[in-house]
């Protein structure tokens, strides 16, 4: 599963470049053609879309650093792993997210989710 944490790798890289060429080769190198990407803000299918979104994502945060703040874990096909998003010292948001990937490796599907998962009564 070395390839696919070296996608994931490549992927959170995408959002901390704004080179549209670096942005292209990393999204090509990591994701699957039809990549499928949902978070509460985003539901869409396709490296182009997911391109087309970090695009305008970066420029309604400009300057953000996004980055894990967990180790990634990996079972069968699956990651799961925590992020965060950073302008200077002030932390914007923390997030979760649950990846597929193919079995080579490259990234086919991700769901995000925004916050922290509180602990409720159960």
């Amino acid at each position: 599963m070395q390839a696919a944490i070296e996608n994931l790798t490549k992927m959170m890289a995408i959002w901390n470049t704004t080179d549209p060429a670096e942005i292209e080769r990393l999204a090509e190198e990591a994701l699957e053609h039809n990549v499928h990407f949902a978070d509460p803000n985003h539901n869409i299918v396709g490296r182009k879309a997911f391109v087309e979104m970090v695009h305008l994502v970066q420029s309604q945060i400009p300057g953000a650093v996004y980055a894990r703040n967990s180790e990634i874990d990996v079972q069968n096909n699956f990651c799961r792993y925590h992020w965060k998003i950073d302008m200077g010292d002030k932390r914007l948001m923390n997030g979760f997210d649950m990846t597929e990937v193919n079995d080579s490796g490259k990234i086919a599907k991700v769901i995000g989710f925004f916050g922290l998962l509180e602990r409720g009564d159960a």
